[in-house]
């Protein structure tokens, strides 16, 4: 093929993406879109260029489309996405995927200079979160959201924004119960010094008294930040459950006893500062385990995918209504790239609908008038008119959603090994309790009494609990960096017990729907002149990868346009008859290809070659092979298998599944499970939605982390697609790092048990052993944890 002329390169003042015309310019700047181009007249009309300042090209591209937000007028609305509304103020929150650096603060928070009905905004950055507080009597709810997306940020408003007690968490108050064990842990050490290093004569006077305070400070330790674990034990115990959660209860309720007893009696100081330090590190470590990455969200469902509200024509007029009040024999109308929300019936236009959230396949579906349109899909072309057959809690997206496998609790989800060790420590440490204490109680109850309650302070698994959260907090961070979402700490173990790998083609191994182009012949400059007007006209996704190909050309005069659907364009351009489509249309007769979508092209009767569209593999599938010498490898889509033969090279052609419906996704891994095997499932559409659940682990692998994603246990930005054998060896990795640790913990607690079962613990040495044994847990997970990302090339 001859070299085809691109225009020379150049970037929107605004967005920064290439520009194909000189059309939109003001001010010496040059936009790629008349979207782009109002932004900067609103920044300039409001003496707010110094937006530009703070980043090049800081704006998100604002190529106007038909969006509408009449459905923010609308009261029902309005009351479920507000946070407070009183006679005068309305307080709302948005989230806002374009929040992308430090000019989108500036320019956010400044929005009361475009409309001083806007009174302060704050931008909550690692949630993209943007808190608002307006006067409702000078602008309304729409007119905000309009402003906002005028200056190129629209929030992105959905159906789990509407119905928010799905997204309320319950609080802990996590924080101030830190700070209490903290503080008191603090006083509680300074009032022990003088009893550890000995107290003058004189002295001795406060002895008595520091240890009633070193009990006072004990109490809010207990009652108020160690509560929890006397709760979950208690819990846990009804439910004939023994957890990790038991003996650390267990160990705080002794440690306070004794301490109280031993004030009491004057027998002793107790174990105060060990009480104090014990819950304080306990916290510190849930606090860890806690932090998680609340920008990203891993359980999303079809509320997130539909519209708020729909356009309906009633009496020729059309009126937004809410999605829960669409009902059955309603007339919507859906314009390009919107959600077709229910099961409908085709009325009125042409209608090119892409599933590939739904069923997989890339390619766009032509509708014929009076077709059945399910819920999912989603409309390419001009505006349709659909009669709803189905209400949206009916349709068949929905039914999709409320299988069993997406809200039923997993059986099959593997155990942790702090859940499998609690159990057999517990009953140990019982043991060696119950045992130290019958065996001195026969010539000395005080002493057994004393060995007793020593094994249940000693042996307190304190560092065995520090260590998954502090192992398991360095490794996400080292997966977050390289661009891997976990959902929670408990992902890692399930990845490092994974045999078998299941992934999707469509969106997964592929770049989302982006294409390679190759033109298989040779097109002069005047018949590529010719072929971009003839696709201009259409709106069929091919057609506009082709003009993408090749660049801006000079318009020429068209006639005699007749798009035929599901087959190709004919037209008179510029006097050439062309006719560009499929083999049917342009020989009269279909074959199957494979490897490969063709658009044939023709001039005057005469063949010019054709369009070959390739799926663009992601970066790393070279590994992928590396995979099968661990792990079992197998390939699911709901696409055609016209790419059967180029996917060989990766996986064996029995493992390969093509026309795979959402339910036979799921009964496919739900078999390989009855086989015993732990499956992980890559996937990133609604069709792979109850695959990744169905699974032992669910990866979610997207090219936007903000944008959809199914339910799932990690999020796979596909830039670090070529990362997966690492991730999976890395996960291998820190499971080690948790059993090395465990075993340390193991060794202090058998020396520490070597002095309570003779019943002769002192404070001091309890003092000493459990501050140094969580020292020197949380030292060696975190180092060995870096070591172990360095190795991995992760790091």
């Amino acid at each position: 093929m001859t070299a085809h002329t691109l225009l020379e390169k150049e970037t929107c003042y605004h967005c920064g993406d290439e520009r194909h015309t000189d059309e939109y310019q003001i001010d010496d700047k040059h936009f790629c879109c008349q979207g782009c181009q109002t932004v900067y007249q609103v920044l300039a009309q409001n003496q707010l260029c110094s937006y530009y300042n703070f980043n090049a090209h800081p704006g998100e591209t604002r190529k106007r489309s038909d969006k509408r937000f009449e459905y923010l007028s609308e009261p029902t609305i309005i009351k479920d996405l507000i946070d407070y509304r009183d006679e005068q103020i309305t307080v709302v929150s948005f989230y806002i995927p374009h929040i992308h650096c430090s000019s989108c603060l500036w320019l956010l928070e400044q929005l009361n200079k475009l409309n001083p009905a806007v009174h302060y905004c704050r931008v909550d950055f690692l949630k993209k979160q943007l808190s608002m507080r307006f006067d409702h009597r000078k602008l309304s709810l729409q007119g905000l959201v309009e402003l906002l997306y005028d200056i190129g940020y629209e929030p992105l408003i959905s159906l789990q924004d509407v119905i928010k007690k799905n997204n309320s968490s319950p609080k802990d108050n996590l924080v101030q119960k830190i700070a209490v064990a903290g503080f008191c842990f603090g006083n509680v050490m300074l009032l022990s010094f003088p009893e550890y290093f000995g107290l003058t004569a004189f002295e001795q006077n406060f002895k008595h008294f520091f240890g009633w305070l070193n009990v006072a400070f004990g109490v809010p330790v207990v009652v108020y930040s160690g509560w929890g674990y006397f709760t979950s034990a208690y819990q846990n115990l009804r439910n004939k459950v023994l957890n990790i959660d038991f003996p650390l209860a267990l160990g705080i309720a002794v440690l306070f006893i004794r301490t109280a007893v031993e004030v009491a009696t004057g027998t002793g100081a107790g174990f105060a500062d060990t009480l104090c330090g014990l819950v304080f590190f306990l916290l510190v470590g849930k606090f860890v385990q806690q932090k998680t990455y609340h920008h990203i969200s891993f359980e999303r469902d079809y509320r997130s995918f539909f519209p708020v509200a729909v356009q309906v024509v009633k009496n020729g007029v059309e009126k937004p209504l809410p999605l829960a009040q669409l009902q059955t024999g309603h007339r919507m109308v859906v314009r390009n790239n919107e959600i077709i929300p229910a099961d409908a019936i085709l009325l009125k236009g042409e209608a090119m609908i892409d599933l590939s959230f739904v069923t997989g396949e890339a390619i766009p579906v032509h509708k014929t008038l009076g077709e059945v349109i399910y819920a999912g899909g989603r409309q390419t072309g001009q505006a349709i008119e659909l009669e709803v057959i189905k209400p949206v809690s009916q349709s068949y997206l929905t039914q999709l959603w409320n299988n069993e496998a997406f809200t039923a609790k997993q059986d099959n989800r593997v155990r942790t090994f702090n859940e499998e060790v609690s159990k057999h420590f517990t009953i140990i440490l019982l043991a060696i309790a119950i045992g130290s204490l019958l065996f001195w109680a026969l010539e000395d109850l005080p002493r057994g009494i004393a060995a007793f309650t020593a094994v249940l302070i000693v042996a307190c698994p304190c560092a065995l609990a520090l260590s998954t959260p502090f192992t398991m907090s360095a490794a996400l961070s080292v997966f977050d960096k390289n661009l891997f979402y976990l959902k929670n700490t408990a992902v890692v173990e399930q990845m490092a017990r994974i045999d078998t790998i299941v992934m999707d083609k469509t969106g997964t191994i592929t770049i989302g729907n982006s294409s390679n182009i190759q033109f298989n012949g040779v097109l002069s400059a005047h018949q590529q002149q010719l072929i971009w007007n003839t696709c201009s006209n259409s709106n069929h996704p091919l057609s506009r990868m082709i003009c993408s190909y090749l660049g801006n050309q000079k318009p020429l005069p068209i006639s005699n346009y007749n798009e035929l659907a599901g087959k190709g364009i004919e037209a008179n351009v510029d006097d050439d008859q062309m006719i560009i489509g499929s083999a049917d249309m342009i020989f009269g007769y279909s074959t199957k290809i494979t490897g490969a979508t063709r658009v044939h092209v023709s001039q005057n009767g005469l063949y010019l070659g054709y369009f070959a569209f390739h799926h663009q593999y992601r970066e790393g599938m070279d590994n992928i092979p590396k995979l099968s010498d661990n792990y079992d490898m197998y390939l699911l889509s709901g696409d055609q298998d016209h790419e059967a033969t180029e996917l060989v090279k990766y996986f064996r052609p029995d493992a390969m599944h093509f026309e795979q419906l959402p339910q036979q996704k799921m009964d496919l891994i739900s078999d390989l499970q009855h086989q015993q095997k732990k499956v992980m499932m890559l996937g990133d559409g609604l069709n792979d939605a109850g695959a990744l659940k169905q699974s032992d682990l669910g990866v979610a692998v997207t090219d936007n982390v903000n944008n959809f994603t199914p339910g799932s246990d990690a999020i796979l930005d596909g830039r670090s697609f070529s990362k997966l054998p690492q991730f999976l060896r890395f996960a291998k990795d820190t499971v080690k790092i948790i059993h090395i640790s465990f075993l340390i913990s193991l060794t202090y607690n058998v020396i520490g048990l070597t002095y309570a079962v003779t019943g002769q613990l002192s404070p001091l040495t309890a003092a000493v052993l459990m501050p140094l044994s969580t020292a020197t847990i949380i030292s060696f997970t975190s180092l060995a944890t870096h070591f172990a990302a360095r190795k991995r090339r992760l790091a």
